[in-house]
C-alpha cells in the first residue's frame, strides 16, 4: 500500500498519527509524509521559537525513524489557506504515488492552518479509497475530536515518543506534556478497543476491498 500523511507543521503527523505510520513501514507499505509550510515561526511575544531550516531538521530526523518518505510544500506557516496552490500540490502528488490510504488533519481543529488543511485534504483526496483525520494538539473546537476507528499501536509507541522528543526545539517549548498527554490518550484508546495502547481516528471513509 501507498500511504500518505498530510501535516500543516513539523510535528503534526508524529503527534496525530506516528505510531500507525510505523505499523505500516514494518508490513511493508511505503509511507510519504507531507508537510505543508515550512514551520519557523516566532511566539505571540516575537521570540522565535524555531526557525525554516531548524524545523526541517527535526523534520528530517523524524521522519528517518518512522521509515517514511518526508515532501515539505514549502508554504509559509500560518498563512496556509485552502487555495488552488495548495490543492494542486495535494492532488498531484496523490496521483503521482498512487495514493491508497490518506491520514490527516481533523477539519474542525482550532488551529487554522490545520483546518484548512484538512478541508484541501478533503478536497484532493476525493478518489482515495480509504481517509482518517487525526489531532495533534489538545485543544477543543466547539465540535469534539471523538474517535471511531483505531490502530493499535502497542508496539510502537516507542517510536512514536522518540519522534515527537526529535522536535527539539518544540519540545523545549512544551516540556513533558505532549509526551504526558498522548500517552494517556493512547492507553485510554487501548482500554477502548482491548489492547494496551491505540491512536484514535475519526474514518472519513473506507473503502473495503
Amino acid at each position: 500500500m501507498n500511504i500518505l500523511a498530510i501535516g500543516a507543521h513539523f510535528d503534526d503527523i508524529e503527534l496525530g498519527c506516528s505510531g500507525s505510520l510505523k505499523k505500516h513501514v514494518d508490513r511493508g507499505d511505503r509511507v510519504i509524509l507531507y508537510v505543508a509550510t515550512k514551520s519557523g515561526f516566532v511566539s505571540p511575544e516575537q521570540k522565535k521559537v524555531r526557525d525554516d531550516d531548524e524545523a526541517m531538521a527535526e523534520g528530517r530526523a523524524a521522519a528517518a525513524l518512522i521509515g517514511g518518505e518526508l515532501v515539505c510544500g514549502g508554504f509559509d506557516t500560518l498563512y496556509l489557506e485552502f487555495t488552488d496552490d495548495l490543492n494542486a500540490q495535494l492532488v498531484r502528488l496523490i496521483e503521482k504515488e498512487k495514493i491508497d490510504l490518506i491520514y490527516t488533519h481533523y477539519k474542525e481543529d482550532v488551529h487554522h492552518d490545520h483546518a484548512a488543511l484538512a478541508r484541501a485534504s478533503l478536497h484532493a483526496g476525493r478518489h482515495v479509497p480509504r481517509m482518517l483525520a487525526y489531532h495533534s494538539n489538545y485543544y477543543q473546537s466547539d465540535v469534539r475530536f471523538t474517535p471511531d476507528f483505531y490502530v493499535d499501536i502497542s508496539d510502537t509507541w516507542e517510536t512514536k515518543e522518540a519522534v515527537i522528543r526529535a522536535h527539539r526545539s518544540e519540545y523545549e517549548r512544551v516540556g513533558d506534556t505532549w509526551i504526558t498527554y498522548f500517552k494517556k490518550e493512547a492507553l485510554n484508546n487501548g482500554y477502548v478497543c482491548g489492547v494496551r495502547m491505540a491512536e484514535g481516528f475519526r474514518c472519513i471513509k473506507w473503502l473495503a476491498q
